[in-house]
C-alpha cells in the first residue's frame, strides 16, 4: 500500500515553517533567495548590451521615474477616494469633469483598438494625464481643502512635478538639483498630505 501524503500535515508542516522563518527574518538572518539582489542581477544583464555611460544614466533616472511613478498613482488613488467617499458608484460621472471624462474615453478607446499593447485598461482614471489630477482637485476644491494648504500650494508642486515627470517620459537626463527638487516636493507632500 503506497503512503499518500497527509494534506493536514503537509499544511502544518508549512505554516510552522513560515512561522520560523519570520523569526528568523526578523533577527536579520536571510531565509529564501534575495529578492532585491536578484532584481539588481536581472537589471544588470537586460542592460548589458548598451554602452556603459548610458546605462548609468538609465539607472539614474530609474529612481526618479518610480519615485514619479509612485507619487502619480497615489495622487490617483487618493483622488478616486475622495470621489468614491461624497459620489459613491457615480464618482467619474458626477466628480470629474466632462472635459477630462472625455479625454480619458477617447484614450481609452484607442488602447482598446492596439489590444496587442498589454497593461491595465480597467479605468479610466489610469489613462488621464497627470495635469488632469491637479484639475479634478481644484474642481472639487471642498472634498480636499481639509488634505491640502491652498490650490496655489497643489497647483505649484503638480505643475512642477509634471514638466520634471514628462522630462523623464521622454527619457530626458535631469541634473542632480532637479532630483533633489523632486524629492523635495515628494516629501513635502507626503510630510503634508501624506500617502
Amino acid at each position: 500500500m503506497i503512503n499518500k501524503p497527509n494534506v493536514r500535515e503537509w499544511m502544518f508542516r508549512a505554516l510552522m515553517f513560515e512561522a520560523e522563518a519570520d523569526k528568523f527574518k526578523q533577527a536579520g538572518i536571510q531565509v529564501g533567495a534575495d529578492a532585491q539582489k536578484i532584481e539588481r542581477s536581472l537589471m544588470e544583464e537586460s542592460l548589458n548590451p548598451f554602452p556603459i555611460d548610458i546605462r548609468n544614466e538609465a539607472l539614474q533616472m530609474s529612481r526618479l521615474y518610480a519615485q514619479l511613478n509612485c507619487f502619480e498613482n497615489s495622487v490617483r488613488v487618493l483622488v478616486k477616494e475622495r470621489l468614491v467617499d461624497k459620489f459613491d458608484v457615480d464618482w467619474w460621472e458626477k466628480g470629474v469633469v466632462k472635459k477630462v471624462r472625455d479625454f480619458a474615453k477617447k484614450r481609452f478607446d484607442a488602447e482598446q483598438k492596439n489590444s496587442w499593447l498589454e497593461g491595465k485598461k480597467t479605468e479610466l482614471i489610469l489613462f488621464i494625464e497627470f495635469g488632469h489630477l491637479s484639475d479634478i482637485i481644484l474642481n472639487q476644491w471642498d472634498l480636499f481643502s481639509d488634505l491640502i494648504p491652498s490650490q496655489h500650494w497643489l497647483k505649484q508642486r503638480l505643475d512642477e512635478l509634471e514638466k520634471s515627470r514628462n522630462y523623464i517620459a521622454h527619457n530626458r537626463l535631469l541634473l542632480p538639483s532637479e532630483f533633489k527638487r523632486i524629492e523635495l516636493y515628494i516629501r513635502d507632500w507626503d510630510r503634508t498630505v501624506g500617502f
